[in-house]
C-alpha cells in the first residue's frame, strides 16, 4: 500500500513488479523502516506468482522468479546495513480459491521456494491466509527448506473463512511445522492482538508451543467485521481518516508485548514512524532507540523549545495519551457499514 501510494504499485492486482522495474522504489522503503527500527526486512514479494501476475493483466514481460530474486536481494542488501534479518513472504493463491488443489497449490509455493533458496534469506514467513487449509500447504511446503518458517493469517477473532476458530488454526500450523504462528492485516493492531491472544490459548490447550507475532493493519477498524477491511466502504482509495496515530501504536506494542507476543510489527498502512512508535515504547525491553528516534522526542519532548505555549504545554506523555484526534470531518460516521454484513 505505501508503493501503490507513491504510485509504483496498481491497487487491484497488488502484484509486487516494483522490485524489478523500480528497485530504488523498494530499497529506500526498506531503509525507511530500518531506520525506524525493524529487525526484519521482509522481501517485497506478495502475491508473487506466475499465475497471479498472468491474472493481473499488466505484468506481461518480467516471471514471477525474477521478481522473487530481485526482491531477495533488494532486501539482504539493506538489512545487512543495519543487522536486520530478512524473511521471504509468499501469500495465499488464485488457484486456491479456484480448484482447492493441494498439488497444484503446493507445486506453486515450490516454485517460490526455489527461487528464494537461490538468495540468502533467512526464514521463510508465510503470510496473508484466509483459509487455514491453504496456509498449512505453504507451511508445509516452505518447510523443506530446512529454514524456519513463520505463519500468519489474515483472520478475525470469529475464524478463518469456513469458521475454524483462531486456536485450532494456530494448531494446525504448529503441527504443520510452523515456529512462529499469528495473525496480520485485515484488522486493526487491537483487535489482530485479541485473535492471537486466542491462537494463544488453543495452542496451551493442546500443549504445543511456538512463538507468537502480529502484523495488524495501520488502520481503525472497530467494525471487526468478518473479512476485515476489505469490505469497508473507504477500500481501498479513502482509508486515511482510519489512520493510527504514533500514539495509537504505543499503545499496541504494549498489548502485544503484554500478551507474550515477541513479533511486533505492521502491515497495510503501516509508515516508518509507526514503527518507530512501535521502538520507542519497546526501547527498555530492546535495550536501545532506533536511529529514527534522533530525529524524535519521546512523548512530543522536543515541544518544549517551541514559542507558542499551549505547544509547549504539549511535551508530555500524558498530553498525547489522553489525546482525542478529531477527524476535521463533521459530516462522516465514525463508523461503516461493512459491505459484507
Amino acid at each position: 500500500m505505501q508503493l501503490e501510494r507513491r504510485g509504483y504499485v496498481k491497487a487491484g492486482p497488488w502484484t509486487p513488479e516494483a522490485a524489478v522495474e523500480h528497485p530504488e522504489e523498494v530499497r529506500q522503503l526498506h531503509r525507511d523502516f530500518l531506520r525506524a527500527g525493524a529487525d526484519v526486512l521482509q522481501t517485497f514479494t506478495f502475491y508473487c506468482s506466475d499465475e497471479k501476475l498472468d491474472i493481473s493483466g499488466h505484468v506481461t514481460n518480467i516471471t514471477g522468479t525474477q521478481i522473487n530474486e530481485a526482491a531477495c536481494d533488494l532486501a539482504r542488501e539493506v538489512a545487512n546495513e543495519g543487522g536486520a534479518l530478512v524473511a521471504g513472504g509468499v501469500s495465499q493463491t488464485p488457484c486456491y480459491q479456484n480448484s482447492h488443489n493441494e498439488s497444484e497449490v503446493k507445486a506453486i509455493f515450490k516454485k517460490q521456494l526455489d527461487a528464494f533458496l537461490k538468495k540468502d534469506i533467512d526464514f521463510f514467513l508465510v503470510e496473508f491466509f484466509e483459509h487455514i487449509e491453504e496456509a498449512v500447504w505453504a507451511v508445509e511446503v516452505m518447510k523443506t527448506s530446512g529454514k524456519p518458517v513463520g505463519a500468519t493469517l489474515c483472520i478475525s477473532p470469529q475464524g478463518d473463512m469456513n469458521g475454524v476458530p483462531p486456536g485450532e488454526c494456530a494448531v494446525r500450523l504448529v503441527t504443520a511445522g510452523a515456529d512462529i504462528v499469528g495473525i496480520n492485516c485485515h484488522l486493526d493492531p487491537l483487535t489482530c492482538v485479541h485473535t492471537v491472544k486466542l491462537m494463544k490459548e488453543g495452542l496451551e490447550k493442546a500443549g504445543l508451543k511456538a512463538h507468537l507475532m502480529v502484523q495488524p493493519l495501520g488502520f481503525h477498524t472497530p467494525e471487526c467485521n468478518h473479512t476485515g477491511y476489505l469490505t469497508l466502504p473507504e477500500f481501498p482509495f479513502a482509508l486515511e481518516t482510519r489512520a493510527m496515530t504514533r500514539w495509537d501504536m504505543h499503545k499496541y506494542a504494549r498489548e502485544a508485548y503484554n500478551a507474550g507476543i515477541r513479533y511486533i510489527g505492521g502491515c497495510c498502512g503501516f509508515e516508518p514512524y509507526h514503527i518507530r512508535a512501535i521502538a520507542e515504547e519497546l526501547a527498555s525491553e530492546r535495550g536501545f532507540l532506533p536511529p529514527a528516534s534522533d530525529k524524535h522526542g519521546l512523548w512530543g519532548a522536543a515541544l518544549e523549545r517551541h514559542t507558542k505555549p499551549w505547544i509547549r504545554a504539549r511535551a508530555c506523555r500524558e498530553y498525547w495519551e489522553n489525546l482525542l484526534p478529531a477527524s476535521g470531518r463533521p459530516k462522516c460516521p465514525s463508523m461503516a457499514t461493512p459491505a459484507d454484513e
